[in-house]
């Protein structure tokens, strides 16, 4: 299964910092594995006004659907509390 996902302002440095506490083993710069499942990540900047700009990562995981809906669930709660 594969499910993307958009979180705004954390870094890409801290989304590979978050997987890792969850369980898996950063690769390279983009991607993140565990036994069980698969992270790729991305970054652009994105507008949110006439001046102002943000980092949006984007995450693909990849596993099955038992694994992603905790693992999503646990990364969502640790990218909002930090771009907050």
């Amino acid at each position: 299964m594969r499910r993307e996902r958009s979180f705004r302002g954390i870094s890409m440095r801290l989304a590979r910092h978050y997987l890792e506490g969850l369980g898996g083993e950063e690769r390279d710069e983009t991607t993140v594995v565990a036994d069980d499942w698969r992270a790729e990540l991305s970054a652009e900047k994105v507008g949110i006004g006439p001046t102002i700009e943000l980092t949006e990562i984007t995450v693909v995981f990849e596993g099955d659907e038992e694994t992603l809906d905790p693992l999503i669930e646990q990364f969502a709660q640790k990218a909002m509390r930090a771009g907050g």
